[in-house]
């Protein structure tokens, strides 16, 4: 799994959360980062960003771009602030809000992949 967030203490927190429920995470600061690692690892199957953030690429345009070129890779975006409309988004993709509940981001998860970690 790949945890995209640029603000540090909130990817941590996430970060945290996954791994107390025995997931693989990877960690990126921004879109860029993003498709490096995606580009470099063969087995992501999920990709968390968060919409907002700093760069030429924001969650949802991410989120677009690696359906495209990874359509294995299961999609959960989510946002503090933004409106997400789901048809703006790939298949194989869940809005969460933040802050996220452990509980509901498993679930969510779970639901997109089937099995844990």
């Amino acid at each position: 799994m790949l945890v995209v967030e640029d603000e540090i203490l909130i990817r941590m927190d996430i970060v945290d959360q996954l791994a107390a429920r025995d997931y693989h995470v990877l960690e990126a600061c921004n879109a860029t980062a993003a498709l490096e690692a995606i580009a470099a690892v063969d087995k992501i199957d999920v990709l968390f960003t968060d919409i907002d953030m700093p760069g030429d690429m924001d969650g949802v345009q991410l989120a677009l771009t690696v359906s495209r070129s990874r359509p294995g890779i299961a999609i959960v975006v989510c946002s503090g602030k933004a409106d997400i409309s789901v048809g703006d988004l790939p298949k194989r993709t869940r809005v969460c809000a933040k802050p996220c509940d452990p509980d509901a981001l498993h679930l969510v998860i779970q639901d997109l992949v089937g099995t844990a970690g």
